[in-house]
């Protein structure tokens, strides 16, 4: 097949949307907590706990929908440590991050070895099935990509048109969004800039660990240490690639995924000649690249990572 073709194939865009699925979730997640003036870089840690949280749940017996809740509570447990210790405290986000991605994925890995002490092959669940929108499936080209898909994908979508919503037409998410910008504002008006934070982390780390969850419960159907691959580091970046934007965002995740898509499918054509490394840094290399023409524009929050005390001007 000639390269040009895979772009217009039905199953490349069919794995494109479903790659980039769980990198929306963890966007969205990290949006919410940069948008607030938390740095969140326990994003990874979080995702694999979110990942073992679902896929054990449904492995002990509970339904998938459980198992995502579980996940999300997995999620929001981290944040709040994540939360007490950055913004009340107002330790390094940079330091707390890194330590909550080394506490997530140790205790994800001690769960599980208390779990199945004697598993060498992690086993198997019935994961979600796709579902195809009548009629809407079946246009040429489009309907398999994004009207078949698992419904944690559709939520995906929804996740992030709810996001934008609240963000920009809500007092809420002007709240939010003040918070992050100029939080003695918020202060001035009566609210909480440390109860605007912490909840603003829990929400968005529920939803980075929903992000994991959809590796062993959509994508896959086990759970095994290294299927995160660094997916968390790639959402900060989309982060900035949106600039702080849920719909910008949305297009980084998709960028990059088609990027992920295409190596796949470089590696088929022409793997014989070309090192599989090569096409493996594809995606990334492509996404820097962007990153650094997108970012020199980016406005950022003004009080991202910038503590706040109750009192300060």
């Amino acid at each position: 097949m000639d390269l040009f073709e895979i772009l217009f194939t039905a199953s490349f865009w069919v794995a494109a949307i479903r790659i980039a699925s769980p990198l929306i979730f963890a966007t969205m997640g990290e949006l919410i907590c940069e948008r607030a003036g938390v740095l969140n870089l326990g994003i990874e840690g979080i995702m694999v706990a979110g990942a073992f949280a679902g896929w054990v749940t449904v492995y002990a017996g509970g339904d998938l929908w459980t198992g995502v809740v579980v996940a999300a509570l997995t999620g929001a447990a981290f944040g709040l440590v994540h939360a007490t210790l950055t913004v009340p405290f107002g330790l390094s986000q940079h330091v707390v991050g890194i330590g909550i991605t080394l506490l997530a994925s140790s205790l994800t890995y001690f769960t599980y070895r208390i779990v199945l002490p004697e598993v060498s092959s992690p086993p198997r669940i019935e994961p979600f099935r796709n579902w195809a929108v009548p009629y809407l499936s079946d246009i040429p080209l489009i309907g398999p990509a994004l009207f078949d898909q698992t419904p944690l994908t559709y939520l995906a979508f929804v996740t992030v048109a709810v996001v934008a919503w609240v963000l920009y037409r809500t007092p809420l998410g002007l709240a939010v969004r003040a918070a992050g910008e100029n939080p003695s504002a918020v202060e001035a008006q009566g609210l909480s800039v440390t109860g605007i934070r912490m909840g603003a982390v829990m929400v968005g780390s529920a939803l980075m660990a929903v992000g994991g969850t959809f590796l062993t419960m959509s994508a896959f159907n086990s759970f095994f240490f290294e299927m995160v691959n660094g997916r968390g580091w790639i959402c900060i970046a989309l982060v900035v690639f949106g600039s702080w934007r849920p719909g910008k965002a949305l297009v980084g995740a998709l960028l990059f995924a088609a990027f992920d898509a295409y190596q796949i499918r470089l590696q088929q054509v022409a793997g014989g000649i070309v090192p599989y490394q090569v096409f493996l840094m594809m995606p990334y290399l492509l996404s820097i690249a962007a990153l650094v023409l997108v970012a020199r524009r980016a406005s950022y929050p003004k009080a991202l990572m910038i503590p706040y005390q109750k009192g300060e001007r």
